[in-house]
């Protein structure tokens, strides 16, 4: 038995813990929030518990399977057709298949071919090696055309990416193609899932059973520094005191471990302090009527600054339509800085332009959730430049969401990687 501390109570510090305390460790769970949860955590929306950041499972989320199966809440997970939509040009036109790309009317006969060509070789692929090299703008424009890049993703890269936006790795964008469109169901359409409950109801249940294993989660209660003696770690420093260990397995951002490792090796603590981040304003509004049929519409049109809206009411049932606008940037741009209530006004105004037939007085709320360290910058060869997640400090092990490259941040991968660090534990 190891003693552990595992720094940071989202999904995947959540599954380390858990699967620690599994494998017969001494586990104290440390999170400076008030509850447990990360970005799957719920917040209450006006009497509807409702995630602070959307989230939704596809058919290849096997980690999230096995480890619901093993909680015994496999049957919370629910499945339903989802549709996408695409609004450009004045119009909101469906997306996601065959028929909808054929028929859609912003791109010649030759780019919806060559475009439908490029997302069924990137959903058959079995990995994305080859395309390593190349920027996601130098992959799109090969396979589908300038022309298809500069209507379908020259838009959407600009809102969540900003000035990084030609910067970012084809491998990551082709797997996040891959994921979507291996989530069919057997009409062959795409069809997603959530949890009956929302995230929420993963969350709960891992806390449950982590503390019924003997686990201490520690809420409210952020690390301060990673203690370490003749390099090894010792324990966690806290605002309530120091707590003993013997191996630390840190989830939190990564250009926060240098902060509270400073016995890192300093080749170590820059290739940490590299990693390059996009914060998130995430906008949640609750309305009266739906702005579409669609789960997910992407917006590329000028004087819209909004990259896309999820209607995750479109999706699992909540009795009001509920729609997610997220505000990628960076930290030092100036919306960042925006009160709450100009963003809340300025995400309605958007989906007023996609709906006109929506009135001011169809808003009934809307609540802004923010992280500072939302969506990393992954340029080509990006997973070389990570550092190991076992680190030369002993006991000292550290990942986040950018270490799930190619995927894109969930809580499948987030799941993943959360159990194999403990799995490391002690070898």
């Amino acid at each position: 038995m190891v003693k552990v501390v595992v720094l940071g109570a989202g999904a995947m510090g959540l599954a380390a813990a858990h699967r620690a305390a599994v494998l017969g460790h001494d586990v104290d769970l440390v999170e400076a929030d008030r509850v447990a949860g990360g970005m799957a955590a719920h917040f209450d929306f006006g009497g509807l518990s409702i995630e602070r950041f959307y989230h939704f499972l596809c058919r290849s989320d096997e980690p999230t399977f096995a480890l619901m199966r093993e909680l015994g809440i496999a049957d919370r997970i629910r499945w339903a057709p989802a549709s996408m939509g695409y609004y450009t040009g004045g119009g909101l036109h469906p997306w996601g298949g065959a028929v909808s790309l054929l028929r859609f009317p912003a791109l010649s006969f030759i780019d919806k071919l060559r475009t439908g060509l490029q997302m069924f070789q990137a959903t058959r692929a079995a990995s994305f090696d080859p395309i390593e090299h190349l920027t996601a703008r130098e992959w799109l424009e090969r396979g589908s055309g300038k022309a298809a890049y500069h209507v379908l993703w020259e838009r959407l890269m600009e809102l969540k990416f900003h000035e990084f936006a030609d910067q970012v790795s084809a491998s990551w964008m082709a797997t996040r193609v891959r994921r979507m469109g291996r989530s069919r169901g057997a009409g062959g359409g795409t069809e997603l899932g959530y949890i009956e409950g929302g995230s929420q109801a993963l969350v709960d249940a891992l806390v449950q059973a982590f503390t019924r294993l003997g686990g201490r989660l520690h809420l409210a209660t952020g690390a301060r520094r990673v203690q370490v003696s003749a390099g090894k770690v010792t324990g966690v420093e806290t605002a309530q005191g120091v707590i003993a260990a013997d191996a630390v397995v840190s989830t939190v951002p990564a250009p926060l471990v240098p902060l509270l490792v400073p016995d890192l090796p300093e080749d170590h603590k820059q290739r940490y302090a590299a990693i390059r981040n996009i914060g998130v304003a995430c906008i949640v509004l609750k309305l009266k009527r739906p702005v579409s049929p669609h789960f997910w519409v992407n917006v590329a049109e000028a004087g819209i600054d909004i990259p896309g809206f999820i209607e995750f009411s479109n999706l699992r049932p909540m009795g009001v339509p509920i729609v997610y606008v997220p505000y990628y940037m960076p930290t030092a741009h100036p919306k960042w800085q925006w009160p709450d209530s100009e963003l809340i006004a300025e995400a309605y105004g958007a989906l007023r332009r996609v709906n006109p037939s929506l009135k001011e007085t169809d808003l009934i709320a809307g609540q802004a959730s923010r992280l500072r360290y939302a969506q990393p910058i992954c340029e080509p060869g990006f997973r070389d430049r990570l550092p190991p997640i076992r680190t030369p400090v002993g006991g000292f092990m550290a990942a986040d969401t950018c270490f799930y490259y190619p995927e894109d941040r969930g809580i499948a991968e987030s799941v993943r990687y959360g159990r194999m660090m403990a799995e490391m534990i002690g070898r």
